[in-house]
């Protein structure tokens, strides 16, 4: 199969980015090195192309009930200009996929991981109701995460909207950099920053002037291994790892975007006897006591009784030691509980810890 390219494609190969297959996409994932792109983002400003993920605009008189219906989170909740992260689910309460949802005046957006994007839009076609129009705009938005200290300093330069005054969460629609686009108070990082959706024709010329105004932030390219490293830092779920159809929001720390009691969506009968039951097991963060790299699948065991499995691993570049997150079984999930982690026939002591890691 032919790789899809982002319209920065060109630009990321020039720079001597590591390309690789993801989604279906050739992707930079990395640059000069993880440790060091990890530590941009985290003390002044670093640059993800993320035109990858899937953007799908749901318009129409039932637009927000359609959103209701499919969305865990509470859309209705939402003022215009306001943003808020949500997952959909199948009937069992497994999640389709995590999303944002925008709220405009006239239509939602929905934002679905990249490599799920057809399965969520053969989703939502699947469960469209009479009265709202979908539409998948994502090969047309080129996506820039501009993360860290000094984005908004960086990205100040560049437009005349006040940008200290768009809420954590909330966007506008404005010109910046000579390109009318969405500039959102959201990220993937943990750090203070911007994501901006723009036509891709004003691609280079949007990644040139970022750059420009971000040269005395010393600001670089990041590829997608420091961005899951970032995440993970700050306990920040990814589809595929930790969340995925045989989870559900209950177990994964999502309750928070579960809107039980909002009225129906899809899967809430299933999450109300979940949390009715009991849940068997909980996603917990856990660090290595001694060296040692905790990769996916990893097996999680208390005194030599199996009890789980890591979803999530890496060294932290900023803690320097390992971290992780995993399933155990909710009896074992208490802050401080002593386990181990089977790394190459050797069970190295971990404890599972209050998140997040940084």
């Amino acid at each position: 199969m032919e790789l899809k390219h982002t319209a920065l494609h060109d630009i990321h190969v020039k720079l001597g980015a590591k390309m690789v297959e993801f989604a279906g996409y050739h992707m930079p994932i990395q640059y000069k090195g993880i440790r060091e792109e990890h530590r941009r983002v985290r003390e002044t400003v670093g640059v993800f192309d993320v035109s990858h993920m899937g953007e799908i605009e749901i318009k129409g008189d039932k637009a927000l009930e359609m959103v209701q219906k499919i969305s865990t989170n509470d859309a209705a909740a939402l003022h215009i200009g306001q943003a808020q992260y949500s997952a959909m689910c199948y009937a069992d309460g497994g999640i389709v996929d995590d999303i944002l949802v925008y709220r405009f005046s006239d239509k939602f957006l929905l934002v679905v991981n990249a490599a799920n994007k057809v399965k969520d839009l053969e989703w939502l076609l699947e469960n469209k109701i009479q009265g709202c129009e979908i539409v998948d705009i994502s090969d047309e938005i080129t996506q820039l995460a501009v993360q860290g200290k000094k984005a908004e300093a960086t990205l100040q330069k560049l437009t005349s909207n006040n940008l200290a005054e768009i809420g954590f969460y909330h966007f506008v629609t404005g010109n910046l950099g000579g390109a009318q686009m969405i500039i959102s108070r959201t990220g993937y990082t943990g750090e203070p920053g911007f994501e901006l959706y723009f036509e891709n024709q004003y691609a280079e010329q949007i990644w040139t002037a970022v750059f420009e105004a971000g040269v005395e932030f010393n600001i670089e390219p990041i590829g997608l291994a420091a961005r899951d490293s970032l995440r993970l830092e700050k306990k920040m779920c990814l589809y595929g790892n930790d969340i995925d159809n045989t989870t559900n929001p209950l177990e994964a720390g999502l309750g928070w975007i579960t809107k039980l009691d909002k009225g129906s969506f899809i899967g809430r009968d299933a999450l109300v006897k979940i949390k009715e039951h009991g849940l068997e097991r909980k996603l917990v963060a856990f660090t290595l006591n001694e060296a040692g790299f905790p990769r996916k699948g990893y097996k999680i065991f208390h005194n030599n009784m199996e009890l789980g499995v890591v979803t999530s691993g890496t060294v932290s570049p900023i803690l320097e030691k390992g971290i992780g997150l995993g399933y155990v079984d909710s009896e074992y999930s208490k802050i401080n509980t002593e386990i181990q982690i089977e790394i190459r026939n050797k069970k190295v002591p971990a404890k599972i810890i209050k998140p997040p890691f940084v």
